[in-house]
């Protein structure tokens, strides 16, 4: 159970949870009216944690979009071995436990797993991991198999590709896929092609992550260098560093709220803060997080909400933020803003997802395993 800041538990008021499809009755329950199954699963579904342990130590995980398809996930392993893991899970509410539906071998640890977002189901159910370059991976879930439809590297001519630490999916048009790489560049693909759509030098030292606006324009990255860049797909010869550390230490996370295209958030390497960005007003951030007593290892904003957001870290807690709610906080003191809601797990937290598909829910990730908290 997540608790607020003075430790007493949440959420026992929540209506039931969303409902999710159980995976160990036959295919055909898919084929039941949606707005049924849903209804159905409401009145099955009552736990505030669910938990998934894998055989190995987990790193990435990516949601599943798709309303037919209810509290799907990917989960990619961190083997110190060039063959890895990707698993997919999904909550049964026959027994409240995930199961696991599928695993197929991955070369080298996936850094990021996206699904295509696509919550109606109208496009191939796709599956997008990272690592020493992009693939593109086709998930059969009746006949029980993942097939790579695409493996895409950010240069030409060659045998090598430098490692994607991080790629995006563009929501609102998923024919886009933006990938960031250590040899500093970002690189736009069409994956209908499966050709590359631009690609340019974004920072002067690694590039470790990026992220999509809401629209189809515009996408942020996070460098080595000591900077926040935005980009315009329209006009691509030049940048706007949104902001750029003094001590020019590596940012390694960046995430655009897609309520609205004003907030960015990121992390520097090694630091326990958040920095809240207002692209409207560049060179300082309007907010500073400092709740986590260690490193900041992952953020997440609300899916439905321009003002609340998540962060996890080193030091175990889970934190839940409301940026401009009823606090009000001095620009020259943001550090007062405290956390809204905590949770703290039993090891160093490492992954983060705020569902799109299921707001009111969190997933985090540490050691072997995956928790889902109702939020």
């Amino acid at each position: 159970m997540i608790n607020d800041v003075n430790g007493q538990q949440v959420g026992q008021n929540h209506a039931q949870t969303n409902g999710v499809a159980d995976p160990a009755l036959p295919p055909n329950i898919y084929q039941q009216p949606m707005e049924a199954a849903i209804m159905e699963a409401r009145q099955q579904t009552q736990c505030h944690i669910y938990n998934y342990e894998s055989q190995w130590r987990c790193y990435a995980m990516g949601y599943s979009w798709r309303a037919d398809m209810p509290f799907r996930f990917a989960l990619g392993s961190f083997i110190e071995d060039k063959v890895n893991k990707v698993e997919i899970v999904q909550l049964s509410t026959a027994n409240h436990k995930f199961i696991q539906r599928q695993v197929f071998d991955h070369q080298y640890p996936p850094t990021k797993i996206m699904w295509i977002p696509d919550r109606e189901g109208h496009r191939h159910d796709l599956l997008a991991t990272s690592g020493e370059h992009l693939r593109i991976w086709k998930v059969d879930m009746e006949n029980g198999r993942t097939d790579i439809r695409a493996e895409l590297k950010n240069i030409k001519q060659s045998e090598y590709a430098s490692p994607l630490p991080s790629f995006d999916w563009n929501i609102d048009n998923p024919n886009v896929l933006g990938t960031c790489s250590i040899d500093t560049t970002c690189t736009i693909w069409d994956l209908e092609k499966e050709t590359i759509k631009a690609q340019l030098i974004a920072h002067d030292k690694e590039v470790y992550d990026i992220s999509f606006a809401a629209g189809v324009d515009c996408f942020a990255s996070a460098g080595a260098d000591g900077s926040i860049r935005q980009f315009d797909m329209r006009n691509l010869e030049h940048s706007t560093i949104v902001y750029e550390s003094k001590e020019q230490a590596p940012f390694v996370r960046v995430a655009w709220n897609r309520s609205t295209t004003c907030y960015l958030a990121c992390i520097m390497m090694n630091s326990n803060k958040v920095l809240i960005m207002d692209i409207r007003y560049p060179v300082s951030p309007i907010l500073e997080l400092n709740g986590h007593g260690d490193f900041v290892n992952s953020i997440a904003w609300a899916p439905n909400s321009s003002v609340h957001i998540s962060t996890v870290g080193d030091d175990a807690q889970t934190l839940i933020w409301d940026l401009f709610g009823s606090q009000t906080v001095p620009i020259d003191h943001p550090s007062s803003l405290e956390p809204m809601l905590s949770y703290r797990a039993e090891k160093q937290i490492t992954g983060l997802l705020w569902p799109v598909s299921h707001p009111e829910w969190i997933c985090i990730s540490f050691d072997n395993r995956m928790q889902l908290l109702k939020v």
